[in-house]
């Protein structure tokens, strides 16, 4: 279905008076022999404006479901969490840090927020380290994570005319992606449109993706007015698109703060961080796509000629793993296979073709690639709890969970804590807990005293005990909760530091 914007290839309103070029941000001997530069350079001499410059917002939306990249993602590790690809090194890091390191060798990492829900903030901060968040109370589409990041950013001082950019974390590129995003603040200046966005120039005329019409060349500027959008066109309709010159649309937008926040304020929404997210659950579950920039007046569009690969299936995420064989266990005599095992226990694949085969504390998935990308619809039943978290301290895998005769529940996890890890001083009202030490060593805090902790070590907890647990080189310990319902919402913490805790508490053993 096409969709026409409000004023399709209108022409640039009248610059403003003071043009201003975005520099700050940009690794500057990465471009010094692009066209970009050169552009950019002839834009301030031409304006004669060379020091005055805007400092980009960039916020990176990293939502998603964790559906369909099954089992190895769920509900609190999405696919953009996942240690599959190649890092530097010789070691394997996730989409969300690939993007965070490229961002920092284009100099853009400064300028970078991440938006996503508190559920996923520890293994942000696990991953990338303490970077600017901005807390969605729960997951929504992308308008209304766009529209509270606004108010975020506006409540931390931008200004309306500085620019925005908005780009998810799940896709895999080269850093010259990262380059020609930058790019767009000069080309939402020089175009005076309302919104820019990045389209990727398509490789085939794919049904995946939706398009981008554009129109007559932006003055100035590599860039096209665009006509009107398309989503996922049928082959005939995507081979007529690519034709004319289409982009796939990647989801990028390009605009001035001001432009957003007089769109919410024109809805009756509140302008602060802290009164939207209260309203949050009643904003629209809808696509910035679908509120905001179809019915823009003036969307201009940059292209990207380079590599951009959608990770969103197994079949296209496999094409990009470091290696064909992640875990324990073997393939045998197979061709075009992937295996990626989680378990403690080998798997053994034998004589396949184009397959996938994925085993971890969720599930098992032995699947064709061309038929992963309908995953997601084949396990809507199964929507249990996670089996395997990452958290900011280390990671915790379940071992086992009953339920009794009686109605009490008992959970069984091992749990894991890198080096420094600190479960926060915490405690719980309905359940009780055993922790048995079976690696390496740290310190206790049970109810204000301080204590160290080996391996052979088992701590009995009570309900209503204030406990944490600090690793000093780390440490692995099993963990039995026993109670009449297990929920993550029991939990009370006090102190979130191990400096607040030896405040609290007198060393010895009670």
């Amino acid at each position: 279905m096409a969709r026409h914007i409000g004023s399709r290839c209108a022409e640039p309103r009248a610059l403003s008076s003071a043009w201003t070029l975005y520099l700050y941000h940009m690794d500057l001997r990465a471009m010094m022999n692009t066209s970009i530069l050169e552009e950019s350079f002839a834009g301030v001499h031409r304006l004669g404006l060379e020091s005055e410059c805007l400092a980009l917002k960039m916020v990176l939306l990293s939502g998603g479901s964790g559906k369909r990249l099954w089992p190895l993602s769920n509900d609190s590790r999405s696919k953009q969490f996942l240690r599959v690809l190649p890092g530097h090194g010789g070691t394997e890091e996730s989409m969300l840090q690939r993007v965070w390191r490229q961002l920092g060798d284009v100099g853009l990492q400064q300028a970078a927020y991440v938006c996503a829900s508190r559920a996923q903030w520890e293994l942000i901060e696990a991953q990338i380290g303490d970077v600017p968040f901005i807390e969605e109370p729960e997951r929504r589409d992308t308008f209304p994570a766009i529209a509270l990041a606004a108010s975020f950013l506006a409540d931390e001082g931008a200004r309306p005319d500085e620019v925005v950019v908005v780009l998810p974390v799940d896709h895999f590129v080269e850093d010259a992606y990262f380059r020609r995003v930058a790019a767009l603040e000069r080309v939402l200046t020089e175009s005076g449109a309302e919104m820019a966005l990045l389209g990727v120039r398509p490789t085939e005329p794919s049904s995946k993706f939706g398009y981008i019409a554009l129109g007559h060349l932006v003055k100035g500027v590599e860039a096209r007015w665009v006509q009107r959008f398309v989503e996922k066109p049928d082959r005939a309709e995507a081979e007529r698109l690519l034709a004319d010159g289409a982009l796939w649309n990647c989801g990028v937008f390009c605009f001035r703060l001001g432009y957003l926040q007089n769109l919410l304020e024109a809805r009756g929404l509140p302008a602060s961080y802290a009164e939207l997210r209260a309203q949050f659950p009643t904003l629209p579950k809808r696509s910035f796509d679908y509120e905001v920039v179809e019915h823009a007046r003036s969307v201009v569009a940059s292209s990207y000629d380079g590599t951009w690969t959608d990770l969103g299936t197994w079949g296209s995420l496999a094409e990009e793993m470091a290696a064909p064989f992640v875990g324990l266990g073997d393939a045998v005599d197979c061709r075009e296979t992937h295996v990626v095992n989680e378990l403690g226990i080998p798997v053994v694949a034998m004589g396949l073709k184009q397959t996938i085969v994925v085993a971890s504390p969720d599930g098992i998935l032995v699947a064709d690639k061309a038929q992963s990308a309908g995953l997601k619809n084949v396990i809507n039943d199964y929507d249990e709890r996670p089996m395997y978290e990452e958290r900011k301290w280390g990671s915790y895998r379940v071992l086992d969970l009953q339920k009794l005769p009686d109605g009490t529940e008992v959970l069984t996890k091992s749990i894991e804590l890198r080096p420094g890890g600190l479960i926060s001083y915490q405690k719980h009202l309905q359940r009780s807990e055993v922790w048995t030490v079976i690696d390496g060593h740290g310190q206790l805090a049970l109810d204000g005293r301080i204590a160290p902790v080996a391996a052979g070590d088992v701590i009995r907890i009570y309900p209503e005990q204030w406990h944490a647990i600090r690793s000093e080189g780390g440490m692995r310990f099993i963990e039995v909760q026993r109670g009449p319902a297990l929920v993550e919402e029991d939990i009370i913490r006090r102190y979130l530091t191990w400096e607040e805790v030896v405040q609290h508490c007198s060393v010895g053993i009670r």
